[in-house]
């Protein structure tokens, strides 16, 4: 047996926070799986170690790529690197990445972000490449925002500054967005992430400052990709219309919207190319294979002692995860998760549909989201029984099965320290 470090939490909407995560979210060493008889031959110590490693893994299962967020991915790195390598000092065309709630947007954007961070800083040595001599600004190639709840313009603006550090006390809008235009420039941003931005409330007093915001946003020298549930009917692209040869949506010169939709005046609109990420469809077999792939990426990396092979992806178990959470990333990571616990908790460590069935998928608590933005997802109807039982985390396995231990597994006292 040997130490692992425990994942470290971080606050990706810092600077510091951003570029910690962007470094250290692909280093946590998931634990081996091992069987009972395996786990019976570890010392009492090296057992409480490797519960604890194995209770970390099953909390932090990897994200999965899918086919939707595959072709979201594509078009998104795509866009990322048009834009980052443009000099013309023109508008850069947009993304909007458009979906359901728990459908992994905010995941899907930020990998490909942190991956887009990670080559352009490989490519310039680390530095801006249109840094000026004589100055030492902090290079950051991507800012991410989380829009504030029940957020307005000068609110969001703000959000985007405290990324930056930066100070922006009795500012205007139109200040706001000055400052804002003016850090991006300084360390060399190529990419502002914008998330939850259907949190933004449209009443008719901040319509207009919400536009202006959009188009100060767009007329810097980074690609602006905007993460939202139903954005064509939040009013964000009022006035908007599609551009049938290109599919982008084209932003109105004006509030009172595009005058002519053709010609070279089109040029120096403002575009967004809008990406969907929703369900895993049930309609073709090749749907059907690809859910299929999706879980037995998950089932490869989780621990149980009486896993078997097929856990997930043989006789009714896909239908009926299927059924369950509607082909939804984020609920069936919620019903999996929770059913982990109980498999654990019950000593029976073994994922089965009368095991699911007592899980509740539950939506109402999920941290860091707004109802009133669309983003808790509707769920499919539930089994009438399910209930979402506690947990215990102490237990320390013989082959004869779990018994209970004096001492809880030796964890980390900070976050990010060397535990086992």
């Amino acid at each position: 047996m040997t130490g692992f470090w425990l994942p470290e939490p971080v606050d990706r909407q810092t600077e510091a926070g951003w570029r910690r995560w962007v470094q250290t979210r692909h280093s946590f060493v998931p634990a081996r799986s091992l069987s009972r008889s395996e786990v019976a031959l570890l010392s009492p110590a090296e057992q409480e170690d490797y519960l604890l490693h194995r209770d970390v893994t099953n909390s932090n299962l990897p994200l999965q790529e899918t086919p939707m967020s595959k072709a979201a991915s594509r078009v998104m790195r795509s866009r990322l690197w048009l834009g980052a390598l443009k000099a013309r000092p023109s508008t850069r065309r947009g993304l909007i990445m458009n979906g359901g709630g728990c459908q992994g947007k905010t995941e899907t954007a930020c990998e490909v972000a942190a991956a887009f961070e990670e080559e352009w800083r490989a490519r310039h040595h680390n530095q801006n490449p249109e840094t000026v001599a004589g100055t030492r600004d902090l290079h950051i190639p991507v800012a991410y925002v989380q829009t504030p709840v029940t957020a307005k313009p000068k609110s969001t603006c703000k959000a985007i500054l405290d990324f930056y550090g930066a100070d922006h006390k009795g500012l205007d809008l139109p200040g706001l967005i000055r400052a804002v235009r003016r850090h991006v420039h300084a360390h060399g941003t190529r990419a502002i992430l914008l998330d939850d931005i259907t949190r933004l409330k449209l009443h008719r007093r901040d319509d207009q400052d919400v536009f202006d915001m959009l188009k100060g946003f767009m007329d810097m020298n980074a690609t602006l990709v905007l993460i939202g549930v139903d954005v064509p009917g939040s009013g964000l692209l009022q006035g908007a219309v599609l551009d049938p040869e290109t599919n982008d949506w084209i932003m109105p010169s004006s509030r009172n919207g595009i005058t002519s939709g053709q010609g070279a005046e089109t040029q120096h609109l403002r575009r967004f190319t809008m990406v969907e990420l929703g369900p895993f469809p049930d309609e073709a077999p090749q749907d059907k294979e690809a859910f299929l792939s999706h879980l037995k990426g998950i089932e490869d990396h989780i621990c149980l002692l009486d896993a078997v092979p097929g856990m997930l992806t043989t006789g009714g178990m896909p239908k009926y995860l299927r059924d369950r959470t509607g082909g939804v990333v984020g609920l069936l990571e919620c019903l999996i998760e929770d059913a982990i616990e109980l498999a654990i908790d019950s000593g029976h460590e073994k994922l089965t549909v009368e095991l699911m069935d007592q899980v509740a998928i539950s939506v109402e608590g999920l941290p860091g989201r707004d109802a009133s933005a669309g983003e808790i997802p509707e769920l499919p109807p539930q089994p009438s029984d399910s209930s979402k039982p506690k947990r215990s985390r102490n237990r320390v396995y013989d082959d004869k099965g779990p018994r209970s231990s004096e001492n809880q597994p030796a964890a980390a006292d900070t976050p990010g320290q060397q535990a086992g």
